[in-house]
């Protein structure tokens, strides 16, 4: 099961299931692969709304390898799409969204009241 917190989705094709997740690695991988120089760039170019094909491909591939699933491009590329590419798509912007902002993940850096108490001694310990 996706951890939602740590930014994982799940997609299921034919009778796999897998776990989708853009990683610190994947994010560098997918700024090389469509040549941005910095993470708000990719995330320009993600906002239009407009992917192509190869677009989706090369997402896949790279949520798929960031979710664990030691796949190379040509193996994502001739995955089952028996119910179209919808669920594809929409795993994809949903893992955009859980990456990019509006997601479940807590905030980071925590609010103050979170970061106070983290930083509260244990009873019994000194600064």
């Amino acid at each position: 099961m996706p951890n939602r917190r740590r930014g994982e989705v799940a997609l299921q094709l034919g009778d796999t299931r897998y776990t989708l997740c853009l990683t610190l690695g994947a994010l560098a991988e997918l700024e090389d692969a469509f040549g941005v120089q910095d993470l708000m760039a990719l995330t320009e170019r993600f906002g239009t709304g407009r992917l192509s094909s190869r677009d989706l491909l090369t997402l896949l591939a790279v949520s798929l390898r960031g979710g664990g699933h030691p796949m190379t491009d040509a193996e994502v590329a001739s995955l089952p799409l028996h119910e179209g590419v919808e669920p594809v798509a929409s795993a994809l912007a949903d893992l955009l969204v859980m990456t990019f902002g509006g997601g479940e993940a807590s905030p980071n850096p925590p609010s103050s009241q979170e970061a106070s108490a983290s930083h509260a001694p244990s009873p019994g310990m000194t600064r």
